[in-house]
C-alpha cells in the first residue's frame, strides 16, 4: 500500500520540498512511492479523480510546479544493479548520479553523468542529458536501453527499440509527458579516469582564451566556463574571495600527458588564482564543477549558439553580475545516434546561458537572450529550462517542428487527457 501525504502532516513541506526553491509542488496529497506498484496506484488515483500528476526525485529541474492534484515522490527508489558482463546498469527513478558512479565504478565503468553527481539520474537522461563526457559519447540519452514506465491508464509498461517503439522514442526527450518511468538500463563506458579539474583566473578576460582554445580540441575534450561572482566570505578560497573570476571546467579522456599538453595552451595564458587540473578517479568527477549540494532559489535561461565570436562572448561582459556560462557542444552531440530519440536542436554549438540568484527573474536573462539573438539557433535545451523559463513556447524550442509534431501526436495517443501536466509540457492535439 502507498505511503500517502496530506498538507496536515508534519511530512507535508520537506516531501514536497526539492533542490530548487525558487518554487514548490503544493498538491492535494503525495504518494510516497518505494516501488512500481505505488506509483500504479497514484496514477490510478490521479486518473479515477481527474487530477494532474506531478512527479518528483531530487528537484533539480523543477518546471511547472503543482498547486493542487498528486505528487509522486520517487527518492526512496534510489537503487542501481550494474551488469558488468553488458556494460549496462538498471537505475530506479529517485536515484542520483552519485550512487550510479559509486556502483559502476569498481568495474572500471562509468556513465554518462552530469556536472552534478546529486541530481537525478533518471530524469536528467530523459531530458537529453549534457554530462562531462558529452563530446566524446553524446546525450545520456542516446545510451539509453530500455526504459519502464506507468502510463496514464495506470499500466506498467517496458519500451525498448523494438516494444513500444514509439513511447521509447517519446520519453527520450519528451521526458515526463508520457508516463511516469520507474527504471531505465543504460549503457556504460570504460572509463576509470580523466584528466579534469578547474582553473580559475581573475577577471572575464580568460573567457575569450577559452573561446580560442575549444576551436581546435579533440571530442575527448569536454570543457565548459563560468563568470562567477564570489563573495568575501570565509568559506570562500582565499585566492577568490571578492573576485569575479573566469571558472574554466575540463573533462578530457585521454592519457593524462596529453590532457596536460591540451591545457598547457590555457596555462599559457596567464596567472592563476588557482589550478586543480590532475588526473582523477571519476569517482571524483563532481569536484570539475563543484555545483552547489545545498538547496537554492535561482532562476536560469540560456540560448543554443551556432557560434562563438568574440562579440556573443562581449554580449555578456558589463550586463551583469550574475553567474554566466558557456558550454562547448558539437563532437558526438552533434551526430545522430544509433537508436533514434527525439533530443533536437543537435547543430548547435555553444549553450550560452545566465543563472541569477533568487526566485526573481532579473531583466538581464532577456538581454542576454536579446543580445545573443545573432549567433542564435532559436532553440533551446530541455534540461537547461527550469522554474519561470521552463514555458510551454520554450519547451517547443527544444525540438525540430517534425519532431515536436510527433511529440503531440504521441501525447494525444498516451495521455490524452493531459494527466502528466506538471513537467516540461507538451499539449495533446
Amino acid at each position: 500500500m502507498a505511503h500517502t501525504i496530506t498538507a496536515d502532516s508534519d511530512q507535508y513541506d520537506s516531501e514536497r520540498t526539492g533542490f530548487q526553491l525558487s518554487a514548490s509542488h503544493r498538491p492535494d496529497v503525495i504518494f510516497a512511492a518505494e516501488n512500481a506498484a505505488d506509483i500504479r496506484a497514484a496514477v490510478a488515483h490521479a486518473a479515477a479523480r481527474n487530477l494532474r500528476v506531478a512527479v518528483q526525485a531530487t528537484g533539480h529541474g523543477l518546471a511547472t510546479a503543482a498547486d493542487s492534484g498528486v505528487l509522486i515522490t520517487t527518492g526512496r527508489m534510489n537503487g542501481v544493479r550494474v551488469d558488468p558482463a553488458a556494460a549496462t546498469a538498471w537505475v530506479e527513478p529517485g536515484t542520483p548520479w552519485s550512487k550510479v558512479i559509486e556502483a559502476a565504478a569498481p568495474h572500471g565503468l562509468a556513465p554518462l553523468s552530469g556536472a552534478a553527481p546529486a541530481v537525478g539520474a533518471l530524469s536528467y537522461t530523459l531530458g537529453g542529458g549534457i554530462g562531462l563526457m558529452a563530446r566524446k559519447h553524446g546525450y545520456a540519452a542516446d545510451q539509453v536501453r530500455a526504459i519502464e514506465v506507468v502510463t496514464a491508464d495506470a499500466e506498467l509498461v517496458l519500451a525498448t527499440p523494438d516494444k513500444e517503439p514509439d513511447l521509447f522514442w517519446a520519453l527520450l526527450g519528451g521526458r515526463g509527458n508520457f508516463g511516469v518511468a520507474t527504471g531505465m538500463e543504460i549503457a556504460l563506458v570504460p572509463v576509470k579516469t580523466l584528466y579534469g579539474g578547474a582553473m580559475f583566473f581573475d577577471g572575464f578576460d580568460a573567457v575569450h582564451a577559452w573561446r580560442e582554445w575549444v576551436a581546435a580540441v579533440p571530442e575527448e575534450m569536454t570543457s565548459s566556463v563560468a563568470v562567477i561572482p564570489f563573495p568575501d566570505a570565509p568559506f570562500v578560497p582565499e585566492p577568490l574571495r571578492g573576485r569575479r573570476a573566469t571558472h574554466i571546467r575540463i573533462a578530457y579522456l585521454g592519457p593524462a600527458e596529453e590532457g596536460k599538453h591540451l591545457t598547457d595552451q590555457l596555462r599559457a595564458y596567464g596567472p592563476r588564482l588557482m589550478d586543480k587540473v590532475d588526473e582523477i578517479p571519476y569517482t571524483q568527477s563532481g569536484v570539475i564543477h563543484n555545483d552547489p549540494t545545498d538547496p537554492v532559489a535561482s532562476q536560469s535561461s540560456h540560448s543554443l549558439l551556432r557560434e562563438l565570436p568574440p562579440q556573443a562572448v562581449e554580449a555578456a561582459r558589463s550586463l551583469t553580475t550574475n553567474i554566466l556560462e558557456i558550454r562547448q557542444l558539437g563532437g558526438a552531440l552533434s551526430r545522430p545516434p544509433m537508436t533514434p530519440n527525439a533530443i533536437g536542436n543537435r547543430d548547435a554549438a555553444y549553450i550560452y546561458g545566465i543563472v541569477s540568484r533568487g526566485p526573481e527573474v532579473t531583466p538581464e536573462h532577456a538581454q542576454l537572450e536579446g543580445a545573443l539573438r545573432p549567433w542564435s539557433t532559436g532553440g533551446k535545451a530541455l534540461n537547461f529550462l527550469f522554474a519561470a523559463h521552463a514555458t510551454e513556447e520554450n519547451v517547443k524550442k527544444a525540438f525540430d517542428p517534425s519532431t515536436y509534431d510527433r511529440l503531440r501526436d504521441l501525447k494525444t495517443t498516451y495521455d490524452p487527457t493531459d494527466l502528466f501536466h506538471h513537467t516540461h509540457h507538451i499539449p495533446p492535439r
